[in-house]
């Protein structure tokens, strides 16, 4: 525990002096989760719904809301959404955690209310690019398939 809040502190601390940009959800700060998680399987939630706006998931300022730093669950809900995607034509989805970004203030962060986005690069076999996806695990939000995507058990 003490370990894994050095790392958080040093990367805060990191993202401060390189950036000064802060980022601010569109739909505010915090929690704002109105429906409750469904799971597809232990390794994946279950998202029956699109995104309305192209910028979900695709913008430090419109991320994915995963929440459960609380439960130190982020990371895994974090995979457990990345899980629930698959390309469009229905192509297993691959990722890897490219870094944090994006200081944005957060009544759930840490320090100071700030929190650090999870940056993920996702990609599919016959894809061209690879997608960068920002996801936020300190405040919850309702889960959405970003636009271009599909999840599994939906396609």
């Amino acid at each position: 525990m003490k370990q894994s809040f050095l790392y958080f502190l040093l990367l805060f601390l990191l993202s401060c002096s390189t950036s000064n940009k802060s980022y601010k959800a569109k739909n505010g700060e915090g929690d704002t989760r109105t429906k409750p998680v469904q799971f597809y399987n232990q390794s994946s939630y279950l998202l029956t719904e699109y995104a309305l706006d192209s910028t979900y998931a695709f913008s430090p300022s419109n991320p994915v809301k995963v929440g459960g730093v609380k439960s130190n669950q982020g990371p895994y809900n974090e995979r457990m959404y990345l899980n629930a995607l698959v390309g469009p034509e229905g192509q297993t989805v691959k990722y890897f955690r490219a870094g944090s970004c994006c200081h944005f203030k957060t009544p759930n962060g840490f320090i100071g209310n700030g929190g650090l986005l999870d940056k993920y690069r996702v990609y599919w076999t016959g894809s061209k690019d690879t997608l960068n996806i920002y996801i936020n695990m300190y405040d919850e939000g309702d889960l959405r398939i970003p636009l271009g995507l599909k999840a599994r058990g939906n396609n």
